[in-house]
């Protein structure tokens, strides 16, 4: 699916076509994430939080999702909001920001995400300008608006402050972290991300986010649990990871040789 990077907030807050569903990719290879784009991904996420990317290779890998025809988004390691702006100068369509527990938090990843006079973000977009192919002062004009802000709701205290970091302007929506969550609110008892606990969390975040006009967005384990989210009116999901999707290939091609060599 090619879609119009340049509109990618605007079809994100639209909900085209039901929503949206992401790649997720943790292994600092531009050459698998050229391999993942080229699937029926809307978008796909590099994972700077948790996956080993380093500025050099995210850069290389947003290029290689924006070759695609698609926006490439970015989740960056905790607090670290310098990051944030670097990644949007090197093309980036959306900053997910983990561990946002505060209408202070959500501030300081704003100040770093937009241009005045919602934030302070310095200019330097010499990448950007390249990936959206418009020139500088229409880029700078437009920016704030091309590209999205995303909170990451993933603790007890973030839920209970969800209205006031949805209300800080320049923040565009939240992305609701199952596993973080799950363990937030069982006090660090369960691993359970698909529990009935984090459903109900989630259908309380969608109400919120709907009532301030933001957008929702959440992990899914894999394709099924995003669906799910889908039905339930979340605007962009994660459908597993790279890691799991491909050790999932590798036993089904597996599983496949073994039973037509009749081993099984």
């Amino acid at each position: 699916m090619t879609t119009d990077i340049n509109g990618f907030a605007g079809r994100l807050k639209r909900r085209e076509n039901g929503g949206m569903i992401s790649g997720w990719v943790g292994i600092p290879d531009p050459m698998l994430v050229n391999h993942l784009a080229q699937e029926d991904f809307d978008t796909v996420v590099l994972d700077m939080q948790h996956g080993m990317w380093d500025m050099t290779s995210a850069a290389s890998g947003i290029a290689h999702v924006r070759l695609a025809g698609k926006p490439a988004i970015a989740r960056i390691p905790v607090g670290d909001f310098a990051s944030a702006s670097r990644l949007l100068d090197a093309g980036a369509s959306a900053i997910i920001a983990p561990m946002i527990n505060s209408a202070d938090d959500a501030r300081a990843l704003v100040k770093a995400t937009k241009y005045p006079p919602l934030g302070e973000r310095s200019w330097g977009p010499s990448l950007a300008l390249n990936h959206f192919g418009i020139p500088a002062e229409d880029y700078l004009q437009s920016a704030n608006s091309l590209t999205v802000t995303i909170a990451m709701v993933e603790t007890r205290t973030a839920l209970d402050a969800i209205d006031e970091i949805l209300a800080v302007d320049g923040i565009d929506g939240i992305f609701v972290g199952p596993s973080d969550l799950s363990i937030a609110l069982s006090n660090g008892a369960r691993l359970a991300p698909d529990s009935a606990a984090i459903d109900q969390a989630l259908a309380t975040a969608l109400a919120r986010c709907r009532a301030h006009g933001k957008v929702i967005c959440a992990f899914g384990g894999d394709g099924a649990r995003a669906g799910e989210y889908l039905k339930l009116g979340l605007d962009l999901v994660i459908a597993g990871t790279e890691t799991a999707q491909l050790r999932a290939g590798a036993r089904t091609a597996i599983q496949a040789a073994r039973k037509s060599a009749g081993q099984v």
